[in-house]
C-alpha cells in the first residue's frame, strides 16, 4: 500500500508538472499569435476610436492607454463626453449624463475594470511577475469553436477565464468575475474580427454583458493608433469646473 501511494503521489506531481508548463506554453503561444511579446512591449501608447451599439442606443468611444498603467475612456453622445480614467492610482469620472460637470472619484470597487484596462501589454503578459496565478482547465467551446480555457486569478483575487482558439491562438471569449461591494458580479467578452495594425493583432469587434445575458453591447473599432504622442495629464483628475 505504501509503495501504491508513493507510486500514485510521483504521478500526480509530474501531471500537475506537466500541466503548469502546458498552461506556460499555451500562453506563450498567444502571445506570439498576437505579434510577440517584443513588439507588445514596444507600444508606450495607444489609442482605439469606434462607435458602440446597446440596443439602439448608439454612441462613440475613445480608449486611451499609456505606459505604465495608465487608461481613459470617453463614450461621445450629442457633443457631451462621459469620461473614465485611472492614473495609475487613482480612478476618477466625469458624468455629464447623470447630471454631473464635475469629477467624482471612484472607489476601489468601481474601477476594477479600469485597472485591469490600464494594463496596456494585457494580463497575461508577464502574469507572475503581477503575482497573478495561470491554470489550464481543459477545453471549452465558443460557438462552436474549440478553445483552451485558462483561469486567470489576478493578484486581488478577482478571477479572469481565458477561451483561447486552439487553432490560432487567438483570444474568443474572456469572462470575468469580480467582487463588487461583497457580491461577485460575472461578465462576459466576446472577441472577433482581428486585424493586424504594426505587426499586432487586434479584435476589432467585440461584445460586452453580464455572463449568460442575451443582451450585449457591441463595439465595433473604427481606428487603432500607436506610439501617439498622450500627455500624463490627460489621466490625472481634473479640478472641479470641467474635465480636460
Amino acid at each position: 500500500m505504501h509503495l501504491k501511494l508513493v507510486v500514485l503521489g510521483a504521478i500526480f506531481l509530474s501531471t500537475a508538472t506537466t500541466f503548469a508548463q502546458t498552461v506556460d506554453e499555451i500562453i506563450a503561444k498567444n502571445l506570439q499569435a498576437r505579434g510577440g511579446v517584443e513588439k507588445i512591449k514596444a507600444v508606450k501608447s495607444i489609442r482605439i476610436t469606434g462607435r458602440l451599439d446597446a440596443g439602439g442606443f448608439r454612441a462613440g468611444f475613445v480608449q486611451e492607454n499609456l505606459r505604465p498603467g495608465k487608461v481613459r475612456e470617453e463614450f461621445l453622445l450629442q457633443g457631451m463626453a462621459q469620461i473614465m480614467a485611472y492614473d495609475g492610482k487613482t480612478g476618477w469620472q466625469v458624468n455629464p449624463f447623470g447630471g454631473r460637470k464635475d469629477p467624482d472619484l471612484l472607489s476601489a470597487d468601481d474601477m476594477k475594470s479600469l485597472v485591469e484596462d490600464s494594463d496596456i501589454d494585457g494580463q497575461l503578459v508577464d502574469y507572475k511577475n503581477k503575482d497573478h496565478r495561470a491554470e489550464l482547465i481543459g477545453h471549452d467551446s465558443v460557438e462552436g469553436t474549440d478553445c483552451y480555457k485558462i483561469k486567470l486569478t489576478l493578484s486581488n483575487s478577482d478571477v479572469r477565464y481565458y477561451y483561447i482558439d486552439t487553432d490560432s491562438f487567438l483570444e474568443l471569449k474572456v469572462e470575468n468575475e469580480r467582487m463588487i461591494r461583497g457580491a461577485v458580479q460575472y461578465g462576459e467578452i466576446y472577441y472577433g474580427d482581428y486585424e493586424q495594425v504594426n505587426g499586432i493583432y487586434f479584435p476589432f469587434a467585440y461584445e460586452s454583458g453580464e455572463k449568460g445575458s442575451t443582451f450585449r453591447t457591441r463595439y465595433t473599432v473604427n481606428k487603432i493608433e500607436m506610439n501617439v504622442p498622450i500627455t500624463d495629464e490627460k489621466f490625472n483628475m481634473p479640478k472641479m469646473g470641467g474635465a480636460k
